[in-house]
């Protein structure tokens, strides 16, 4: 049963909600974790396509250089609570983990609910009290405590709503991607409503699309490639890795990793670009050889049959069309400048960017309560006494790779813990 007044709430049960109640409740103060849907967690159950990359575990300065905003913000609390700290949280809580590719930690049972489950039951076995079907309405200064605590408003399954007194609040609400977990940019509300700047809120780690027409059939998932990012012209960021292709629409890790630069660029009306390089460790002038040997091998080889040879079946066709080639035709007749046509382009596609995926699929959102009105030290508002952010409520984003989810969990921690300092000293 919610009681009346309470030390701590803490609006949203995601990772760094979670994270914030658990640590909060073991340092002794009356905790209460109010979260509107009807389980914690729910991005946490889907991240990592279901396997959840818990973290990452690269040295700290390495990790906060893949953090795209807010990176000298976040040192603090990653040195609070880094990844090594996470994976001994879990461990003791029976979550066995396995570093991969990358130094990407996951859980070892490749289930993401088991992170997630986990999570809750460590802020419950903390003391932490957690309602779900609770949704915040809103948050205001509590005139009964001389200014010093917030009333909390919140709107139960029934419909029915309750006020709920407290002396710190920590605002863990998320951004606003993946609306279906709970994530619609509440805390964004409550902060501007508190005072606070929000930086634009933008999509971040999405899909990217091209102008594209001939791609239309092609369906493939590219391994070892290269993709680089022009803006106006200018190269302004160079990946490796894997990459998918549907369509028009280019998606996967590297892409990822690409996008928030694109987005930004989009997002100012300027002009965005990507280079495809399928064999980035061969020169134009070694491919025209390959191309030489293998039609040396095969005279009878059709071009694309030799396209075959050098890419997936249903890339052929359009590359056959960009490199103006006739598919049907002997590669033996292909003369130096058409060979090196075809060569140039397994070295370099150009791919005009026309627009990217919405919140709906992005991974993390962009944008959120300006850092400048948040102490790094504590992630105490500067604005708001006694009012913490954690997670993606701030301005605050990372590149894919178990980075955003360290975030959670390190603002998470420094919110609980600060708050926690907060209500003890009684100041």
């Amino acid at each position: 049963m919610m009681k009346n007044r309470y030390d701590i709430i803490v609006i949203g049960g995601g990772a760094s909600g979670l994270v914030a109640a658990r640590v909060a409740a073991s340092e002794g103060c009356d905790t209460l974790l109010l979260e509107k849907m009807e389980k914690c967690g729910r991005k946490v159950r889907i991240t990592g396509k279901g396997r959840c990359n818990i973290t990452n575990m690269a040295p700290l300065d390495e990790f906060l250089s893949k953090v795209r905003s807010g990176a000298e913000f976040v040192r603090h609390a990653v040195e609070a609570f880094d990844a090594r700290d996470v994976e001994r949280m879990l461990n003791d809580a029976g979550v066995e983990t396995v570093t991969e590719r990358g130094r990407r930690l996951f859980p070892k049972s490749g289930r993401a609910v088991d992170v997630a489950e986990a999570l809750v039951r460590l802020a419950v076995d903390a003391g932490a009290e957690i309602a779900c079907h609770s949704e915040v309405v809103s948050i205001t200064a509590d005139s009964s405590s001389k200014g010093e605590g917030w009333r909390v408003e919140v709107k139960r399954r029934d419909g029915r709503t309750t006020s709920v007194a407290c002396r710190c609040v920590i605002i863990a609400t998320g951004g606003v991607s993946y609306r279906a977990t709970g994530s619609t940019g509440d805390g964004y509300l409550f902060a501007h409503r508190l005072g606070h700047t929000i930086v634009p809120l933008r999509p971040s780690l999405v899909s990217l699309r091209v102008s594209a027409p001939e791609w239309g059939g092609v369906k493939e998932q590219l391994r070892n490639i290269s993709l680089s990012l022009s803006v106006d012209g200018r190269v302004v960021a160079v990946e490796q890795g894997e990459m998918s292709i549907d369509g028009d629409i280019f998606e996967g890790a590297v892409v990822l990793r690409l996008s928030r630069d694109a987005v930004d660029a989009l997002t100012d009306k300027k002009d965005v670009s990507l280079a495809l390089s399928l064999k980035p460790a061969l020169s134009v002038e070694q491919t025209v050889a390959r191309i030489g040997r293998e039609i040396d091998a095969d005279p009878s080889l059709s071009v694309g049959g030799l396209l075959r040879k050098l890419t997936p079946k249903s890339m052929v066709t359009p590359i056959a069309r960009m490199a103006r080639v006739e598919p049907t035709r002997r590669a033996s007749s292909l003369d130096e400048a058409a060979r090196r046509r075809v060569a140039s382009l397994f070295a370099e596609m150009r791919f005009r960017v026309v627009d990217y995926g919405g919140f709906a699929e992005a991974v993390t959102t962009a944008g959120g309560v300006l850092l400048d009105e948040v102490c790094s030290e504590t992630m105490e508002s500067k604005i708001a006494e006694g009012v913490f952010f954690a997670g993606e409520t701030l301005d605050i984003d990372a590149n894919t790779g178990g980075y955003n989810l360290q975030l959670a969990f390190s603002t998470g921690f420094l919110c609980g813990k600060s708050a926690a300092d907060k209500v003890k000293k009684g100041v």
